[in-house]
């Protein structure tokens, strides 16, 4: 759960270390959207809420930030990574890491994302290409097993 503290009077929520990420294939393309404040193309990504698994996140995450309803399935790999210095007050006082669990989803033929706030643009590129354009090597990481996966070669 996370936690609270006040700060001139209002409480302020610490974000759980924990998150996912959605990859949204359709066909043999995948979706990537630039993120706006940190101005970099990613995945569909987010923190859990109190109380929530990490399907019903991923699930939130997808309809949020592209409108799409679907039930992303768990890909089984599970990454971890160091919370840099400057990110620790965000979080709990003793988070030194953060879990991410990762999912994958089909989109339907056709459909196009309708992005929230967080995003400015996206494009379907290709395993490969996506792999290039993203800025977390964990993220290259799921999209290389993704590739491996679907007999892609990168």
């Amino acid at each position: 759960m996370p936690t609270s503290s006040s700060r001139g009077g209002s409480r302020l929520l610490k974000r759980l270390p924990d998150e996912v990420a959605v990859f949204v294939r359709r066909g043999d393309q995948l979706l990537i959207c630039h993120r706006v404040a940190e101005d970099y193309w990613h995945i569909i990504a987010g923190a859990l809420e109190p109380g929530e698994s990490h399907a019903e996140a991923a699930k939130r995450e997808l309809r949020e930030e592209t409108g799409l309803v679907a039930d992303p399935e768990p890909l089984g790999l599970t990454q971890r990574y160091a919370l840099a210095e400057a990110m620790r007050p965000l979080y709990s006082n003793d988070a030194r890491e953060v879990v991410v669990e990762n999912f994958v989803v089909e989109a339907p033929a056709g459909w196009e994302p309708i992005l929230n706030e967080e995003h400015d643009g996206y494009r379907w590129a290709s395993l490969a290409v996506a792999a290039d354009q993203m800025y977390w090597v964990e993220t290259r990481e799921t999209i290389a097993m993704l590739a491996r996966m679907s007999g892609a070669v990168r």
